[in-house]
This record gives C-alpha cells, sequence and structure tokens, in this order.
C-alpha cells in the first residue's frame, strides 16, 4: 500500500515538476492517444485515472475526448488537482479498494501508480482494475522494467517511498489470470539525460 505522506510532502513539488512532462515525451502521448482511441471504439468514454497526481495527465485524457476522472491516495494531490482543473472531478482513493461500481468504466490508466505496490498485493490491484471495467474496456498501465526475466521483480531506491520494478513478462502474464489481455506494449530504453538508467514500459490491455 502506498505511504500516504510521503506524496502528502512532496504534492507541490511534484506538480511543479511533472505539470508539463507530456510536452518533451513523444511516446507517452502517442500510447495516450492509442488508449484514447480503443476506449472509445467501445461506446464507453468514462475512464479512471488511477493514481493521478495533480492531474495533468487526467486533464489530457479529458482533451482527447474522454470522460476523465481522477484517483489519488494523498488528499495534498487531490486538492492540487482540484485547484488546477476545477472542471474535473478528482477522489481521494485506494486502488486497493475503488470506491467504483462494477463494470462502468471504458477504461483505466495506471501510469506509474502501482510502482510501490509489495508484488504479493498486486493481484488485488489488478483484480480492481478488472471489477471496474466493462466488457471490452481497456487498461494502459506504465511501470519501470526489472533488469532481467530472472528477476521478475526488483526494488529500487524511489525519491519519495521504496518502489518496484516489473519484469514485462511478468506483468503481462499476471494481467491474463486477472482477465487482461494484452493488446500491446511499448518499451522505452534509458535515455543518456535519464535521471533512472532502467527501461520504461507501457503495457494497453483488454477485458474480456
Amino acid at each position: 500500500m502506498v505511504e500516504v505522506e510521503p506524496y502528502d510532502a512532496v504534492a507541490h513539488t511534484y506538480a511543479e515538476l511533472f505539470r508539463d512532462s507530456l510536452r518533451d515525451s513523444p511516446l507517452d502521448r502517442a500510447m495516450l492517444g492509442a488508449f484514447a482511441d480503443f476506449v472509445t471504439a467501445t461506446g464507453n468514454d468514462r475512464v479512471a485515472d488511477l493514481g493521478c497526481g495533480p492531474g495533468h495527465i487526467t486533464a489530457h485524457l479529458n482533451g482527447l475526448g474522454l470522460s476523465a476522472f481522477g484517483v489519488d491516495v494523498s488528499p495534498v494531490m487531490i486538492e492540487l488537482a482540484r485547484q488546477a482543473h476545477p472542471d474535473l472531478r478528482f477522489d481521494v482513493g485506494t486502488m486497493a479498494a475503488l470506491d467504483i461500481a462494477d463494470g462502468v468504466l471504458g477504461g483505466v490508466l495506471s501510469r506509474w501508480s502501482v510502482i510501490h505496490t509489495p508484488p504479493p498485493e498486486i493481484a488485488v490491484i489488478l483484480a480492481e482494475f478488472h471489477r471496474v471495467l466493462a466488457p471490452g474496456g481497456h487498461l494502459l498501465i506504465a511501470f519501470p522494467a526489472s533488469e532481467d526475466r530472472s528477476h521478475p521483480t526488483q526494488i529500487y531506491d524511489h525519491s519519495v517511498a521504496p518502489a518496484y520494478r516489473w519484469w514485462p513478462d511478468h506483468l503481462a502474464a499476471l494481467l491474463r489470470e486477472a482477465g487482461l489481455a494484452e493488446v500491446a506494449r511499448t518499451v522505452r530504453e534509458p535515455q543518456p539525460t535519464d535521471r533512472r538508467q532502467f527501461q520504461e514500459i507501457q503495457l494497453l490491455a483488454r477485458k474480456a
């Protein structure tokens, strides 16, 4: 479970650092655009941005034509999101027990929001993603990759709290066990300017 206090403490700094993060991330913009297209094609444009932080990605999804709302465990993050985007909905909540009805969402976005979830608890989170998605709904999940398949999970020193990297095939298998079939994935190799030198993975999955 994500600890609330560390993210409350860095919320204002985090919001400043990542407010324009998509501007220099064409791959991220492309995957979010593809995700929006897949969701729109289902006829259900309601999307939850889980671990939304200060709400900048929620607003981007809304700009792509989705009916997006955000959920985050940090009350300070949610307050910042509401201030920055007063026309959108943001709720305090935990991914392990979402206050969302069964099968009502066309899409779920989880950008780096599972990184603080201990491996034994990840199945609960993925089951919640599956529960709230409508049949045919899509999940886009982004996370850092472990170094090789012999390390399906690997802890690393995140600046806010201990975090985990995942071998992509391992997490894809866990998604399948939760009823979410992989549709596509992207692998971004570390760049010389990156502070952390590991792959960034985005997996798009569909609820059968």
